[in-house]
This record gives structure tokens, C-alpha cells and sequence, in this order.
């Protein structure tokens, strides 16, 4: 019996359309996210790198692990940020030798308004039914290794 993970067997016509659109989707997910990010003189990654520490304030070595990329990369995606007054440095309140980016008042502001202005999937995903976007939401979980908390 063949598992997800089973890369002997030759995929179906329906696993391989099925990557063929989640590759449509990410492309225009990207594209609108870089279009987004244009409007407010942000590349991909300070948006990214923002709306992560909108979240909560990281140190950049888990900056770099979620951006997958060097931290000496993080170091100037943070300097640019906070030259433009979206982002502060700040001691970690756990251990004060080490530093943390966090995003100031109007760093949060400009995620927000990043986010809000998203508008690939907004109206695709308005169009299903709860139970429809429950269960594609369950289902991408299971794709990126998350449990779903209803299981």
C-alpha cells in the first residue's frame, strides 16, 4: 500500500494536476505578495521579514531560520527596516546578551496594511463555504506537517 511519502510509485493524473495548480497558486500568491511590498517601497523580503516581527519580536538567528537564509542577510534586511522606522533592536527580556528585532507602532501599521491589501485568494476563498475552506485548510495542514486540531 503506498504512503503519501512513497516515491516509488508513479503519480496519478490527479497528483499531478494537483501540484500543477498548488504551483499557480504560490506563483500568484508571490507575485501579488512582491506587488503589495512594491506599493510600500518594501522588496519581498523586508515584507516577509516585517510581517514575521509584527508577530513578535525574534532574535536574527531565528529571523535567518524562518527567512532561510544567512543571519548576516537578516542583518541588513533589519538595518534598512529600521533606518525607515519599522523595526528597533532591543535586548532580549530572557538573556540581554542577546538582541531581538521587533517591529515599532508604525512597522506593525505597514504589516497590517500589507496583509489587508493581499488580494489573490481573498475573494477565491470568500466564495467557498465554511466547511469547504475548513477542509482545504486541514488538508494543507497535513501537507506542511501540521496536525489539524480537530483530529
Amino acid at each position: 500500500m503506498a504512503t503519501p511519502r512513497d516515491t516509488t510509485r508513479r503519480p496519478d493524473a490527479l497528483t499531478l494536476e494537483v501540484v500543477e495548480l498548488i504551483g499557480e497558486v504560490v506563483a500568484r500568491f508571490h507575485a501579488d505578495y512582491e506587488e503589495a511590498a512594491a506599493e510600500r517601497a518594501l522588496t519581498g523580503a523586508q515584507a516577509k521579514l516585517l510581517s514575521l516581527l509584527s508577530l513578535e519580536p525574534l532574535p536574527m538567528r531565528k529571523l535567518a531560520q524562518k527567512l532561510k537564509c544567512e543571519p548576516s542577510n537578516v542583518t541588513g534586511i533589519v538595518d534598512r527596516l529600521e533606518a525607515r522606522g519599522l523595526v528597533e533592536r532591543r535586548p532580549d527580556p530572557g538573556d540581554r546578551r542577546v538582541k531581538v528585532a521587533a517591529a515599532t507602532e508604525e512597522g506593525r501599521r505597514v504589516a497590517r496594511g500589507l496583509r489587508e491589501s493581499l488580494r489573490f485568494a481573498r475573494e477565491p476563498l470568500a466564495g467557498l463555504s465554511e466547511a469547504e475552506r475548513v477542509a482545504l485548510r486541514d488538508a494543507l495542514r497535513l501537507m506542511v506537517g501540521e496536525v489539524s486540531p480537530e483530529r
